[in-house]
């Protein structure tokens, strides 16, 4: 035979190999899903370059509410409506309260002790994007769950609670950001302004103030720093998300996770320092000063297994805080502002529920029960653009199941919040920008059951509380002192958004106005 046959007989001979390895892979029952290939799973059918909440409520169409895929070698099961993500995040909380190791540093004996210990021992050696982030998992929305991170966790929350919903002092500290972003966004003088410097700009210095007690000025250099690097680490960290997957890629050049280590240890070296300076102090100290002092305070309590609160800890907790607390909140006002450029009559509902419950003095956090209006519209502005379309990974801690579907341990899960968002059988027209769904017929507040924008049970996020805090002071005060509008001739904001650790919206530009009587700095 002539070896110029070879070519014809070897293309339909690995068609046919591949037919059948897919029909091998594909399921006679159980959890509908997509086919899957040895080594890279089901990504030859997640082709495209659609954003995998848009991905995978499509395939939800067609699936269903709750199918899995594999991510390289990882079952994953993704939850497309709140029935299913109620059962995997409150009901099944502990069951799934498992984070993914990604990918395990090979030289590491304690975190493989650690992970022994919590009953989680799935990955390959290398290193991973997360890893990076928070020093090998000793954060708290990364980490995995064991005795050491419920500790942790509890000793977060309890530090957020001296500043927490409705606490004075963080309440003085959000005013006194929102007196300053009034003040910059009003000195465009009416023109055409570009809302997300100042907006996070501000939101970065309640966390500089909350973290480690340093309020700054727009342009000082210490600020400006803090902002570099958490705009680099937004920029970069979603880059690398193949060596994850496959962690035999770590061998290739990546120059995003060249610039994500270099942001890191900026970042690391300000907060060493800043931790430094506390230790030095703290102990003539009798109340804690912020989040450094309190998370000092409460290192000395031994978790069950005698493990103790490390200064790592102590560290990532306080990088967390502004790589969640910051981001989160700074690109959900800049969508709620987005949206009322697209419906002003929503600006001037807010507003007149202002005039009327509080008038010309300073909002107050106690205000948020007499401004139901204005509560809805944040609500509504998380829902339709949730900032993590998709939560960060679940991991089966044990076996279990949701939907009656049988679920090993070591399964990873995925709560696509955007289709629970978006899912019309619960949101009338779900595309719409509508606050009044949040509100009964009489006008009183009501939270829907399908509503989950900081997640639940065991993995929900631990500053909420500060989180609904700071969306309420900032966008009563802006909204109680300025008017926005469209600059003259320019299209309204485009609400499509870009997707990278969080769905952030497009840049735009809006015309600032004083509302009568704000003209001149803010009242008492």
């Amino acid at each position: 035979m002539s070896l110029f046959c070879w070519p014809l007989i070897s293309v339909p001979l690995v068609l046919a190999v591949l037919a059948i390895l897919v029909a091998a892979t594909r399921r006679s029952g159980g959890m509908p899903g997509l086919p899957r290939l040895p080594v890279v799973g089901s990504l030859p059918w997640l082709g495209g370059h659609m954003p995998p909440h848009l991905l995978f409520t499509q395939l939800g169409a067609r699936y269903g509410p709750l199918f899995d895929i594999y991510l390289g070698p990882h079952r994953t099961v993704v939850v497309n409506d709140h029935v299913h993500a109620r059962e995997v995040l409150l009901q099944r909380g502990r069951d799934f309260a498992g984070r993914p190791s990604m990918v395990t540093p090979a030289d590491d004996p304690d975190r493989t002790a650690r992970r022994r210990r919590a009953k989680t021992t799935f990955p390959p050696p290398g290193q991973a994007t997360t890893d990076l982030l928070t020093r090998d998992g000793k954060d708290i929305a990364f980490a995995d769950y064991s005795p050491l991170w419920k500790l942790h966790r509890r000793l977060v929350h309890a530090s957020f609670a001296l500043f927490g919903e409705g606490s004075n002092r963080l309440q003085e500290m959000v005013l006194s950001e929102a007196d300053g972003l009034c003040g910059e966004l009003l000195s465009g003088e009416g023109r055409g302004v570009d809302p997300s410097p100042a907006v996070t700009a501000a939101v970065t210095n309640v966390v500089c103030t909350l973290v480690f007690g340093s309020a700054y000025r727009r342009g000082d250099e210490e600020l400006e720093e803090v902002l570099r690097y958490n705009d680099g680490i937004v920029r970069t960290i979603t880059r690398g998300g193949l060596v994850d997957i496959f962690p035999w890629m770590k061998v290739f050049p990546n120059a995003s996770m060249s610039e994500l280590k270099a942001c890191v240890a900026v970042r690391d070296r300000l907060l060493a320092r800043k931790l430094r300076e506390h230790k030095a102090s703290s102990q003539s100290q009798a109340e804690p000063r912020d989040l450094l002092d309190a998370l000092l305070k409460g290192q000395s309590s031994p978790g069950p297994d005698g493990e103790l609160i490390t200064d790592d800890h102590v560290l990532m907790t306080a990088a967390e805080a502004f790589g969640a607390g910051v981001e989160t909140t700074s690109t959900t006002l800049l969508w709620i502002l987005a949206y009322l450029l697209h419906h002003p009559e929503v600006q001037e509902r807010v507003q007149t529920e202002l005039d009327e419950e509080v008038g010309d003095r300073a909002v107050r956090a106690a205000d948020r029960a007499r401004l139901p209006y204005l509560d809805a519209v944040i609500s509504e502005g998380m829902r339709i653009r949730p900032v993590s379309p998709v939560l960060i990974p679940h991991v089966a801690m044990t076996d279990s199941s949701v939907g009656h579907h049988a679920v090993r341990r070591g399964t990873r899960v995925l709560v696509n919040m955007w289709a629970i968002h978006h899912d019309p059988s619960h949101w009338d027209r779900p595309d719409l920008f509508t606050p009044g769904r949040f509100l009964d017929e009489r006008g009183r507040r009501v939270t829907p059951s399908c509503f989950l924008p900081f997640g639940a049970g065991p993995r929900i996020c631990v500053g909420e509380s500060l989180a609904r805090t700071e969306l309420f002071l900032f966008l009563s005060t802006m909204l109680q002192r300025m008017s926005f509008a469209l600059p003259r001739g320019a299209p309204p904001p485009d609400l499509r958004g870009r997707l990278g650790v969080v769905l952030q919206p497009l840049p735009y530009k809006m015309a600032v106005t004083p509302r009568a009587g704000w003209a001149v700095g803010p009242r008492a």
